[in-house]
């Protein structure tokens, strides 16, 4: 494993290794962009047959402020990565991608066999990274899963590991959370003149217990595969809600009301992504089967137990 903590805690992987009930993990704190750190990694590991990259920063408004960053981390940590694992013989891989590589689709649901067309740097970044791994591929050594994640939230039902974002959250779900425990005096909603029933941009929320099984799966599928090219997937419910859905739903499932105020749209945002998640039904045996219900109680059971976060831990 290699990490840098930028946006995470020593504490999340401490947890990790508490409920896998292994301490059988090997860490490398470094950057992905150094390869002297990754080569690091390989080495600590052993014998490694694949690599789950997870390594890249996600927030469409900052990589809108600061497209450099963006492109150094998601796109030269990739080929740095890319590269390390093939100076160490592993040429298995399964990429964190995003949904919202489609860009500003007119139809719904989303396929993979739809054109990409990312309209801001993070999506960008994504779909380049996407293209270097298909040229790897066609090499015919490479083994590739580019998961397209819709909006993973929620959080372990244990309530020992969830998100924990630096300052004022750039998604819903902490946002909401963060509100109901008196972090933050109320949500922001980010425009409510969409062309939505309600106004407020509609997304494919999916929870991250369920994103973790579709890794799983995409890996053992690597294993008994080839092919020259990468395999696509949408990592999705196939069921759009609205920002005023997931609020509404959260009040729902906690008893709690969260005080919000419209604010104006936040540059990048588009106004509708939904799955269409039957390639992973047919290719994996995957399918998403926690609903929203599920998603707040598991958020919130998170937030109530760490009020701050991994900052103070117990």
């Amino acid at each position: 494993m290699l990490d840098n903590f930028d946006n995470s805690s020593p504490e999340a992987l401490r947890r990790v290794q508490e409920l896998a009930g292994s301490t059988q993990l090997t860490l490398v704190e470094g950057d992905v962009r150094d390869p002297n750190a990754v080569d690091q990694a390989f080495s600590a590991a052993g014998a490694v047959d694949g690599v789950i990259h997870f390594a890249g920063l996600k927030a469409v408004g900052e990589s809108v402020a600061n497209p450099l960053h963006y492109w150094d981390v998601n796109v030269n940590g990739s080929r740095v990565l890319a590269a390390a694992m093939d100076r160490h013989g592993c040429r298995t891989l399964v990429f964190s991608s995003t949904s919202t590589a489609y860009g500003e689709p007119e139809t719904f649901p989303l396929r993979e066999d739809m054109p990409t067309a990312p309209v801001h740097p993070y999506a960008q970044t994504k779909v380049a990274v996407e293209q270097m791994l298909a040229a790897l591929c066609r090499t015919g050594s490479w083994q590739v899963a580019c998961l397209r994640y819709f909006n993973p939230v929620g959080a372990h039902p244990s309530g020992r590991i969830g998100e924990d974002p630096l300052g004022i959250p750039n998604n819903l779900f902490p946002f909401i959370t963060q509100v109901a425990a008196g972090r933050r005096e109320r949500l922001r909603i980010f425009g409510n003149d969409y062309p939505t029933p309600d106004g407020t941009g509609i997304r494919d929320y999916l929870h991250v217990m369920d994103l973790a099984e579709a890794h799983s799966k995409a890996l053992d599928h690597l294993f008994e595969r080839q092919s020259s090219d990468p395999l696509i997937l949408n990592i999705g419910t196939g069921r759009g809600l609205s920002v005023m859905d997931v609020v509404q739903g959260f009040e729902q499932a906690t008893g709690l009301t969260i005080p919000y105020e419209v604010v104006e749209r936040r540059p990048g945002d588009v106004p509708r992504l939904e799955a269409c998640p039957k390639s992973a039904q047919t290719m994996l045996g995957w399918s998403a089967r926690r609903n929203l219900e599920e998603m707040c109680r598991d958020g919130w059971a998170w937030q109530q137990a760490n009020p701050t976060g991994y900052q103070h831990h117990p």
